[in-house]
């Protein structure tokens, strides 16, 4: 199965602990992938200790960098590169990614590389605060944001990161209503299935995360039940 085709992916944080068990259930839960990917705290040594946890089974594994100082690419299907579309700072659109090429010195595995247009929506997540995201939109103001990454930028990948908390449903809906040609991506709040249900209704993929810190691996498969 192909990114384009994923409906239900997991995102696992390097600076955050699993419990015993976890990554055999998320492994087993019916996720088309699993996302390596945080914000604060993220080192390449706990990227490769995640990324060992989990090469034991067969699901494709995304590596999501928040900046170009712990990027993995061996061993890894696919590194989906953010530019956060409504941050107030430049470096997190193109800046970082400049620095990443001039860092590799023309050594980027382009073709493991898929561009994302993230719109940050919850002003009191890390990712909110660090990318000094502009968060207070209205949902014509996304779908502006999402018009301009789909037919000017040409992003693959548009994601709407509400980050920890459950984003409003009329948002996602008119998100989906500007696009014709990028991948939907919501992730935020999705702790049940109802939740679950409610997002992919618009989102062609749902992103799960603090969920399976929270509550467990049983609701992991409840969400992605509740889509498949």
């Amino acid at each position: 199965m192909k990114w384009k085709d994923w409906v239900h992916v997991t995102k696992l944080d390097p600076d955050k602990q699993l419990k015993p068990g976890d990554i055999e259930a998320i492994a087993a839960s019916g996720t088309d992938a699993l996302m390596l990917s945080g914000t604060l705290n993220v080192t390449k040594e706990n990227l490769a200790a995640l990324q060992k946890q989990l090469k034991a089974y067969d699901l494709p594994l995304v590596m999501e960098p928040a900046g170009p100082e712990a990027v993995l690419v061996q061993g890894i299907d696919y590194v989906f590169v953010p530019s956060v579309l409504n941050s107030m700072d430049v470096q997190w659109i193109v800046g970082k990614h400049r620095l990443w090429v001039e860092q590799q010195k023309g050594m980027i595995p382009w073709e493991y590389l898929v561009p994302e247009a993230y719109i940050v929506l919850n002003p009191d997540s890390s990712v909110g605060k660090v990318t000094k995201a502009v968060c207070d939109l209205k949902a014509e103001e996304v779908a502006a944001y999402v018009a301009v990454a789909d037919h000017y930028f040409h992003f693959p990948i548009v994601y709407l990161e509400y980050s920890g908390t459950f984003g409003d449903p009329n948002v996602v809906k008119a998100a989906s209503e500007a696009l014709d040609n990028s991948i939907l991506y919501y992730g935020g709040g999705i702790n049940s299935a109802d939740k679950a249900a409610q997002m992919s209704k618009y989102a062609d993929t749902i992103v799960v995360g603090n969920a399976v810190y929270d509550q467990g691996a049983a609701v992991l498969k409840a969400t992605v039940d509740a889509i498949q």
